[in-house]
């Protein structure tokens, strides 16, 4: 009997959300995301923790930005060791709104890649989706270096990352679905905001309907899931990046979930285009509160964990000296 996650391949492309070989090994994503948050997540589990002193072994000398690189590149590395596809790999966070730095430290980042023998078409650079991080991308589109664009929670920043040319984004579902209910409170009504009503999903579907309207190539990557009915609602998005704990629910399953954005669809619902420049994005992001609290806090907790795992490349250099 077919399983939810076999169901899903046939209209999406499935992603693993982890740093968690294990877990790859067992689902067999396509292609694979990390962030600070999940490597840090996994140099903190012993069957891990040698990839960290072996990285910093190797390069004694070097600062600790480039060897959180490094360290970023050894997992990136041995994920593409077992995904047949890509994999993202982010800018530190506290570049967030440094373009030029960005694109120095992307660029890091692909030639350590390149000198692994991985060859920067397998690799997506994963930036954040401030004005500042999309023109980041927009040059380093133009540079030949593929970017995946994250912390997205608005069909503004969507439409400045198509405009940029950007291989992909990452519209975030969970933290969208938490933001409303956390507003609404106690008149928050579950069943009424489930499956395709959930405001995260909603928010992706606009974005799916306005690409394909326009022929816009960036791929969308949903992203960010609380629940596997918010992974079904999303059927037929170019990707969808999942977590271990709702791959495997998908996996233990048994089901058919049906298509749910169809292109063909979105262009008879056909969305009105918009114009966008740095000041459109300013303001229309202002004036989305959630998109502003959302983009805020997502930079500040990743920022958190990169100080974090700063602490552990530090406390390892100083046990090897």
């Amino acid at each position: 009997m077919t399983t939810l996650l076999e169901s899903l391949r046939q209209h999406t492309t499935v992603v693993a959300d982890t740093g968690d070989f294990e877990a790859m090994k067992a689902f067999r994503p396509t292609d694979a995301t990390t962030n600070p948050s999940l490597i840090l997540k996994a140099v903190q589990q012993e069957q891990y923790r040698y990839l960290l002193e072996k990285t910093v072994q190797a390069a004694p000398q070097a600062s600790i930005p480039e060897l959180c690189d490094r360290l970023l590149v050894a997992f990136g590395s041995a994920i593409l060791d077992i995904v047949p596809g890509r994999v993202s790999t982010e800018v530190d966070a506290r570049l967030s709104f440094d373009t030029q730095a960005s694109i120095e430290r992307a660029h890091n980042i692909i030639e350590l890649y390149e000198a692994a023998g991985i060859s920067r078409n397998r690799v997506l650079i994963k930036l954040a989706a401030t004005w500042e991080g999309i023109q980041a991308a927009r040059q380093l589109e133009a540079d030949g270096i593929h970017c995946n664009l994250t912390l997205l929670f608005s069909l503004t920043q969507a439409v400045a990352c198509a405009q940029a040319n950007v291989t992909l984004i990452s519209p975030f579902v969970g933290r969208i679905y938490d933001w409303y209910k956390k507003s609404a409170g106690s008149s928050w009504d579950e069943a009424a905001n489930a499956g395709v009503n959930d405001p995260g999903v909603k928010s992706v579907r606009k974005i799916f309907n306005y690409y394909k309207t326009y022929g816009i190539k960036t791929e969308i990557m949903g992203a960010s899931f609380r629940n596997i009915g918010q992974i079904q609602a999303l059927s037929g998005c170019d990707l969808l990046t999942i977590s271990p704990t709702l791959l495997a629910e998908l996996q233990e399953k048994a089901g058919d979930v049906p298509l749910q954005l169809d292109p063909d669809y979105a262009k008879d619902v056909a969305p009105e285009w918009r114009a966008n420049n740095e000041v459109n994005f300013r303001t229309r992001l202002n004036d989305n509160a959630m998109a502003t609290e959302k983009l805020a806090e997502g930079i500040r907790l990743f920022t958190a964990d990169a100080l974090t795992l700063d602490q552990l490349i530090t406390q390892v250099k100083a046990q090897q000296a």
